[in-house]
C-alpha cells in the first residue's frame, strides 16, 4: 500500500458537487462527457421505447446534450424537464423545460414522468438515498428510472511507456479518488447503484456496466487530461504538484498509452404498475 493510500479521506462538511457549472472549465468538462459517455447512454435510453408523448425528466442536465436528444425523440406531442443546480448552460430547445433546481432540497411532482434519467450526479451526492427515493416517487407507474454511474475503483494501466509512467498515472487516480470522497461523493456507488434501485421498489432491474480501451485519441483521455486543469486546486491539495499534473498530460498524449476505463453502470429500473 502506498502512503497515500493508508487513510481513507474524510468528506469536507458541507460538500458538494467537485465540477462547478460556472466554472471557465464548465464548457470542456460537457464537451468531454458527452463525447465519452452519450453514445452508451442514448443507446440505453433507445432500450426503453422513449418515444411521442413521452414526459421526461433529465436530472443534473450539464451541458444539456442528453436532454436535447430526449426533447427530439418524444416530439412532438412529448417534454423533457431538464433540471441543474446551474442550468445557464442547457440550451434552449422546442419541447425542452429548463429548471433551476436542486434535486437534493427541491421537490418534483409525484408520479408524473414515463421516464428519468441521471448521469453521474448521485455518486456525487451525500443525500443519493434520499435522492433515489424521490427519483422513484416522481415516476409514473410502469415508468423508467435510468442511472448512469461510475465505479473508479477499476480502471488498470495496461500498457505505459515505462515503470515511473505506471506509478505515476497510478498517483494521480489515487488522487482522483480522494478528492472526490473529501468531496462527498462514493467512488464505487455505480456498483452499488442496481441494488439500492432495487431497495428503492423498483422492479426489472437491468444494470450493464460498460469498460473502454483508453488511448490518447480517447474522449474519454481527453476528459481525465481536462481534469488536471478544471480540479488543478484540489489536486495539489492531494499532493499533486504542477509538474506531475503536467507529466499526467504528457502521458495521456503519448501514443503507447493504454489503459482500461474505470467502470460506468447503466442501470434501468421500472417502478410497478
Amino acid at each position: 500500500m502506498t502512503d497515500t493510500a493508508q487513510a481513507a479521506p474524510r468528506p469536507r462538511a458541507g460538500a458538494r458537487y467537485v465540477f462547478d457549472n460556472h466554472s471557465a472549465h464548465a464548457h470542456d468538462q460537457h464537451r468531454f462527457l458527452a463525447a465519452a459517455y452519450d453514445p452508451m447512454t442514448i443507446e440505453r435510453l433507445e432500450q426503453t421505447g422513449v418515444g411521442p408523448g413521452w414526459r421526461c425528466l433529465e436530472v443534473g442536465a450539464g451541458g444539456g446534450s442528453v436532454a436535447l436528444w430526449l426533447a427530439r425523440r418524444v416530439a412532438p406531442t412529448g417534454s423533457v424537464l431538464a433540471t441543474d443546480i446551474k442550468p445557464e448552460r442547457i440550451p434552449d430547445a422546442e419541447g425542452l423545460e429548463v429548471l433551476r433546481h436542486d434535486i437534493v432540497r427541491d421537490p418534483l411532482p409525484e408520479a408524473a414522468f414515463d421516464l428519468i434519467h441521471s448521469r453521474l450526479v448521485l455518486l456525487h451526492l451525500p443525500e443519493r438515498t434520499a435522492v433515489l427515493e424521490r427519483l422513484v416517487g416522481a415516476l409514473k407507474p410502469g415508468g423508467v428510472l435510468q442511472l448512469d454511474e461510475f465505479d473508479i475503483g477499476y480502471g488498470p494501466a495496461l500498457l505505459m511507456p515505462d515503470s515511473a509512467s505506471r506509478e505515476l498515472y497510478e498517483e494521480f487516480q489515487e488522487a482522483k479518488t480522494r478528492l472526490m470522497v473529501r468531496a462527498g461523493a462514493d467512488p464505487a456507488w455505480g456498483a452499488n447503484a442496481a441494488e439500492a434501485m432495487r431497495r428503492a421498489g423498483l422492479v426489472d432491474i437491468d444494470p450493464r456496466p460498460h469498460v473502454q480501451l483508453w488511448d490518447a485519441a480517447s474522449p474519454g483521455v481527453h476528459l481525465i487530461a481536462h481534469h488536471t486543469r478544471h480540479l488543478r486546486e484540489a489536486f495539489l491539495r492531494e499532493g499533486m504538484t504542477d509538474e506531475k499534473l503536467a507529466d499526467v498530460r504528457a502521458l495521456l498524449t503519448d501514443p503507447s498509452f493504454r489503459a482500461c476505463s474505470c467502470v460506468i453502470y447503466s442501470v434501468q429500473g421500472r417502478r410497478p404498475g
